[in-house]
């Protein structure tokens, strides 16, 4: 059992204690609002010290106290699910993650995801510095989104390329195709990104809690209502490249999450792909980049831009 405890800032008056707390934790998305209703039900949150309702709402300076009863273990267990390998060696295996493969199981996913996976096809060479949940796993992308995508086989490389993320210094370029045409033919998006004030499975640019993030776009070629770009990420903030683009009213194509989703494609989730992925190797210390190919539905819908005009 974990006890956290927390002051209400001033910005979170009035707040729903279950909404408060879902937003505090907002980086663990396994623990949704139903999570803490069900923790403030079962007696495990106070505020000053008095148990509340889900529905209490918060005043500045109140001490919310959580207990986080331990996680039970749910055995992630190995499947012989095809991997598409781009490289591997000792340290670190780089694979092109297929659309619609969830990365590491969470609620609703304790199958069929990429941890599965890589847990057959390495057996027990995996890191393990994320735990039994996400073994390997030092970066992910979203289910939707095809591309590259590291794993690490030992803690070494794990902490290694860990670092250089945290330094900025992989280098992650992607293709996505957007509604509209761009006016110019580069630019930078500095917003900050955090949760989104009232839809929990959305983030938004949020200026007042959100968490530096910078995206970089180029336009490779555009069409009557679409533009195909490249994106180069400074930062990994959750749905990045697809909040930044739909801030400035470029969405990308399919996004039903952050935009309308009319297309006369029948396409599943946003038209995303993690292209290009550079890094230091852990052992050799040298530079290492791999490129995915553009998956099949993507050239297609390229192809059929192009001929359209």
């Amino acid at each position: 059992m974990r006890t956290e405890t927390f002051e209400v800032e001033t910005e979170y008056e009035g707040e729903r204690l279950d909404k408060y707390l879902s937003v505090i934790f907002e980086d663990t998305p396994v623990w949704s609002r139903s999570f803490f209703q069900k923790l403030i039900r079962e007696g495990h949150v106070w505020v000053n010290d008095t148990a509340q309702k889900a529905n209490y709402r918060l005043k500045t300076e109140e001490l919310v106290k959580v207990e986080i009863p331990d996680a039970v273990s749910t055995p992630i267990l190995p499947e012989n699910i095809p991997l598409d390998i781009l490289y591997e060696d000792e340290d670190v295996l780089i694979v092109n993650k297929a659309k619609g493969m969830v990365v590491h199981p969470s609620a609703g996913h304790f199958s069929g995801t990429l941890v599965n996976a890589i847990l057959y096809h390495c057996k027990d060479s995996l890191s393990g510095i994320n735990g039994e949940i996400r073994p390997g796993i030092v970066h992910r992308i979203d289910m939707d989104t095809t591309g590259s995508l590291i794993v690490c086989k030992n803690d070494e490389s794990h902490v290694s390329i860990a670092e250089q993320i945290k330094e900025h210094s992989v280098n992650r370029k992607y293709r996505g195709i957007v509604y509209g045409v761009l006016k110019d033919d580069e630019g930078t998006i500095d917003a900050p990104i955090g949760r989104h004030p009232t839809d929990r499975k959305k983030m938004a640019v949020n200026k007042k809690n959100g968490k530096n993030a910078v995206t970089h776009f180029k336009v490779l070629q555009r069409f009557a209502r679409y533009s195909y770009l490249e994106f180069a990420l400074e930062t990994g903030r959750t749905h990045q490249i697809r909040v930044h683009m739909a801030s400035i009213g470029h969405p990308l194509l399919g996004d039903a999450l952050y935009s309308n989703g009319k297309s006369p494609y029948k396409l599943q989730g946003q038209t995303l792909h993690a292209m290009t992925i550079g890094f230091i190797h852990p052992r050799t210390h040298e530079y290492l980049e791999v490129t995915a190919p553009l998956p099949e539905y993507f050239s297609k819908i390229l192809r059929d831009l192009e001929q359209s005009g």
